[in-house]
């Protein structure tokens, strides 16, 4: 995968590419332990060449794996174990009625889950919550507390990212933060966090938030020191808090 498949639609011009869909499932739920529950975004990103998917519920996951059939290199489908048949609470909005059997939709696109009130938005009353998997739920539990002020985007592909509705975003709000499940020390999303720094520092209103998992080599095997270790709705929360009311 690394030497090799990565690397082989670019070093061919596209006239020997091996396609590859690879299906990993990733996530914390019920004391899976250090070889079961961990997240492997960052490592998977840092490979030039494959492209990384992450669906939040079962429609995105039918047009994400269409996409990757189709695209010449090599996608990594991360799926959230807990997300499967919505087995954690709160996610039974992952339960879809299956799309038309042609659903497709390209690999970079990121969605608008719960969209904030213009009202609030205009009055600079807004925060945007930028994540993905897991985060998704989280983010609109943690929502509730603050009708109409949040926005959650799930990136749904982590590369190629959908930069220009993050950017988008991040400049209307002036707010933000960005959620993962991962382990934050050098993540994916505190390299997110830098990139919305760079591209929108003139519109920002406070520094980006990172919120994720403690800095620990592996998920514990033990239930409260696992839940102790996550991101979860009352952690995100307490970050809005701090954003919206101060």
């Amino acid at each position: 995968m690394v030497s090799e498949v990565s690397k082989s639609n670019y070093l061919t011009n596209g006239k020997f590419p091996v396609g590859v869909v690879l299906r990993v499932p990733v996530g914390a739920y019920g004391g899976g332990g250090p070889y079961h529950s961990g997240s492997v975004e960052s490592t998977l990103l840092s490979i030039k060449g494959i492209k990384v998917a992450y669906p939040s519920n079962a429609a995105d996951m039918k047009g994400l794996m269409k996409a990757a059939y189709y695209d010449p290199n090599p996608v990594v489908m991360l799926e959230h174990k807990g997300i499967y048949w919505s087995k954690m609470p709160g996610t039974e909005d992952a339960r879809m009625v299956e799309p038309d059997r042609d659903y497709i939709f390209p690999l970079g696109k990121a969605n608008i889950i719960l969209p904030a009130e213009q009202s609030f938005v205009k009055k600079g009353e807004s925060v945007c919550i930028i994540t993905y998997g897991m985060g998704v739920y989280w983010a609109k539990a943690a929502a509730k507390k603050y009708p109409g002020r949040v926005e959650v985007i799930d990136l749904r592909t982590l590369f190629p990212l959908d930069e220009e509705l993050v950017f988008e975003a991040v400049t209307r709000h002036g707010k933000v933060i960005v959620l993962s499940e991962e382990q934050q020390n050098n993540s994916f999303a505190e390299s997110l966090s830098l990139r919305i720094s760079n591209n929108c520092y003139h519109f920002l209103d406070a520094k980006v938030e990172v919120i994720g998992a403690m800095n620990l080599p592996a998920i514990p095997i033990n239930l409260a020191l696992e839940a102790a270790m996550l991101p979860n709705v009352d952690k995100v929360i307490k970050r809005l808090d701090k954003l919206l009311l101060y």
